[in-house]
């Protein structure tokens, strides 16, 4: 039993090794370059995870840094508003200028300058008027403003009389305070919102050197009031809604004949304050009320139509029996930075002791095209526009005949040299039809600075 234990062990022992060599060596080195390539690989992967882990560790430090930089920062904000607040609440209030130089920078004057050259048909061309005209503003804080315009001529009084007349008006003064980015409270002597050629035409703005008939016919230019106006966006394309409400003395009477309400002593300038027997009295008592309101529409850029709708109406005579009202609709369109047209109809009704109720009516157009929309490159051309104006007068009182039966037609060509955007050099015709004696064919020049 022992031998054959003895021998079963030696057989045991021989088995493996002829196993073994029955391993090559070629094997063994391919199993030697594959372990070796797979510890180089573990080894990769390791370096890899320690610089991954020392990326992780960076900008978890950054973010830990910015965290307490915009503590910090709200820290310093919270601070700085209770600073603030505790100045308001301490600061004397109201604050007056300190200086000179803090008023002077509130402080502007804009305006217009011009003279004119004329000739009536019949009649020797001759130097008719200059005109200057200022207009002061002054900012009071930011929210109070103040205005004035004072308009100062000397005109040619021929062939009425001989010599020259200076005259020096008041043309508006008002306190403006704005409330809030859609309302602004005005008071004063405000130019009124009957359409928008009196606010928005006068002086060099015109471009043709005289005012449409109806509109200083038929029309108040300014009144003593107040008013509210501002605007209101609709929509997110630019349009926008502007509104004018307000309450002046209105229209007046001369009342020069102890006839109040006589059809020929309508004042438009609003006469109050002293009657025919030179009594200083209140001749209104109610003041006349008004509106404007305006729809604004762009379509891109120097493209857009503007369109409004304006009245006013109130007591004109002393007696209170009789109503003055007016009515304007007004329109301007812009056709690229080159063409402009724009225009009004008016009518105005009032009643009178003598003649009963009267309508008056005018209207007017103006186009304009400047040259340098043509691209010529041409340098005298390309500063010239070309203007044209169409306007009429029916039913204006004739205090000869004691009746309303006047009426002009007019048509106006002319041009605008540009020698600045401010400089500028107007001249046109006025070709008249009108039972108007005083109404003719005339040549204005006009030469205009605004500033």
């Amino acid at each position: 039993m022992f031998g054959l234990i003895m021998a079963g062990c030696v057989i045991g022992l021989a088995l493996p090794l002829r196993v073994a060599a029955e391993v090559s060596e070629a094997d063994f080195n391919a199993l030697k370059d594959t372990v070796q390539k797979l510890g180089e690989q573990v080894q990769a992967l390791q370096q890899s995870n320690v610089v991954q882990q020392q990326t992780h560790e960076q900008d978890t430090q950054q973010i830990q840094q910015l965290q307490q930089k915009l503590a910090e920062t709200q820290q310093i904000a919270t601070n700085a508003e209770q600073k603030s607040i505790e100045a308001s609440m301490t600061q004397p209030m109201p604050r007056q200028p300190i200086d000179e130089a803090t008023v002077n920078h509130n402080f502007m004057m804009l305006g217009d300058a011009e003279f004119q050259y004329a000739k009536l048909a019949g009649q020797h061309g001759a130097f008719l008027q200059a005109d200057f005209a200022p207009i002061f503003l002054y900012r009071g804080g930011d929210n109070i403003l103040f205005e004035a315009g004072f308009d100062t001529t000397l005109a040619n009084n021929a062939p009425g009389n001989s010599g020259y007349t200076t005259t020096f008006n008041l043309s508006f003064a008002q306190l403006d305070y704005v409330m809030n980015d859609y309302m602004t409270f005005a008071g004063g002597e405000l130019i009124l919102p009957l359409g928008t050629y009196t606010e928005r035409g006068a002086g060099w703005l015109n471009k043709i050197p005289d005012n449409p008939l109806a509109v200083d016919a038929l029309l108040p230019g300014s009144g003593l009031g107040a008013e509210l106006r501002g605007g209101v966006p609709v929509g997110a394309a630019g349009k926008s809604l502007n509104y004018e409400v307000y309450v002046v003395n209105g229209p007046g009477s001369s009342d020069t004949t102890g006839t109040s309400g006589s059809a020929g002593n309508l004042d438009l300038g609003g006469n109050v304050g002293v009657r025919s027997d030179g009594v200083t009295a209140n001749l209104h008592g109610h003041p006349s009320g008004g509106a404007r309101l305006g729809f604004f529409m762009p379509f891109k850029p120097h493209y857009d139509l503007e369109l409004g709708i304006s009245g006013q109406s109130g007591e004109w005579d002393d007696a209170g029996d009789h109503l003055w009202s007016a009515g304007v609709f007004d329109a301007a369109l812009h056709l690229g930075p080159s063409f402009e047209a724009k225009g009004e109809y008016i009518l105005t009704r009032y009643g009178s002791d003598d003649l009963g109720t009267h309508s008056q009516q005018g209207w007017w157009v103006q186009a304009g095209y400047k040259l340098a929309g043509l691209d010529l490159e041409l340098p005298i051309i390309n500063n010239l526009e070309i203007m044209g104006r169409y306007d009429s007068l029916h039913d204006v009182y004739d205090p000869n005949n004691n009746a309303f039966d006047f009426k002009t037609q007019r048509y106006t060509v002319g041009y605008v040299y540009y020698f600045t955007n401010t400089l500028l050099f107007e001249g046109d015709y006025e070709f008249v039809n009108s039972n108007d004696p005083s109404q003719a064919d005339q040549l204005i020049f006009q030469l205009s600075l605004g500033f």
